[in-house]
């Protein structure tokens, strides 16, 4: 044993292990920082993926709120455009001079002719051309929110709303128009489903429901839900339609409604439709509340959806 320690001794002088003992602690540091470093770094680039700027998570709310690709409806066009030409609700011509000149306007002007078997779609190049087909739709269809609501029984004459008055694009005179077609056969328990959703759904550019349509908006969304409820559309489908056209009618208000509930820890996905086209959030008055609650959220740009034709 002692001969073994003198050898190791000889080998291995003391100063030398020494050095080896501080080089091995070097090392050791050397790549407890390398692995640190490289932890950090990982760190920051995963936060990278999550923490933006007000500006950056603004548009990333307004993507989801107004997707690129738009929004597909379940419901098909069939010859509804076919039907409200030859109800004199539509004129192709006044029709033509509006949207063949606008970006795709060609294409949306076939869905006046024959039936189609395509699904209605709306996105910001085509919210112009469905707001209007809708209004018409709306205003032609008999319907007992027409006949029996406050557009027939309020102080002002009918003909004088901006949804009776402002539609221009007929080829005959709108009260001639107004609720004058069966274009869609609806029950008499339909007409009353129709009337119960058009309560509960509000749009930003006023105070009233759907169930008042006096203007273009409301009076589209009452064509939709007719034809929605016509072909059997559950309501919470309906609901999540229609907050989808408002959406592309409205896009500052529903853009600041993203942000609104997102600072509450509610993704847009995760909305409650019927909650969002209710009073408290999608009328003028609650827009403006929750207007007043995100303006101080940069990113947010001011464009929105007027109710003429």
């Amino acid at each position: 044993m002692k001969k073994l320690k003198k050898v190791l001794l000889k080998a291995v002088p003391l100063w030398m292990v020494i050095v080896i003992i501080l080089n091995s602690t070097m090392v050791m540091g050397v790549a407890q920082y390398y692995f640190l470093r490289q932890e950090i770094q990982r760190d920051l680039q995963e936060l990278s993926k999550t923490t933006q700027s007000p500006e950056e998570l603004t548009q990333i709310l307004r993507q989801q709120v107004l997707p690129q690709n738009g929004y597909r409806t379940p419901l098909k066009w069939k010859d509804l455009g076919k039907k409200l030409v030859e109800a004199g609700a539509i004129d192709k011509k006044k029709y033509a001079d509006i949207f063949v000149s606008e970006a795709d306007g060609g294409d949306h002007m076939r869905y006046l002719d024959g039936s189609w078997e395509e699904n209605m779609v709306i996105n910001e190049k085509n919210s112009r051309f469905m707001v209007n087909t809708l209004w018409a739709l709306g205003l032609a269809n008999k319907s007992k929110v027409l006949n029996e609501g406050q557009m027939k029984t309020g102080e002002n004459p009918t003909e004088n709303f901006a949804s009776t008055g402002g539609w221009t694009l007929g080829a005959k005179p709108v009260m001639e128009i107004y609720s004058s077609a069966e274009i869609i056969p609806l029950t008499s328990q339909q007409q009353d489903l129709v009337k119960k959703i058009a309560e509960n759904v509000f749009r930003p550019c006023c105070g009233n429901s759907t169930a008042f349509p006096d203007c273009n908006h409301g009076m589209a969304a009452l064509g939709y839900i007719e034809w929605a409820v016509y072909n059997g559309l559950p309501e919470n489908q309906i609901y999540k339609d229609l907050l989808a056209f408002n959406t592309f009618w409205f896009p500052q208000n529903y853009v600041e409604m993203a942000v609104f509930f997102d600072k509450q820890g509610t993704k847009w996905k995760d909305i409650n439709p019927q909650l969002a086209l209710s009073r408290d959030y999608s009328s003028a008055q609650g827009a403006a509340r929750i207007k007043q609650s995100v303006q101080s959220v940069p990113g947010l740009q001011n464009q929105g959806g007027g109710c003429g034709v």
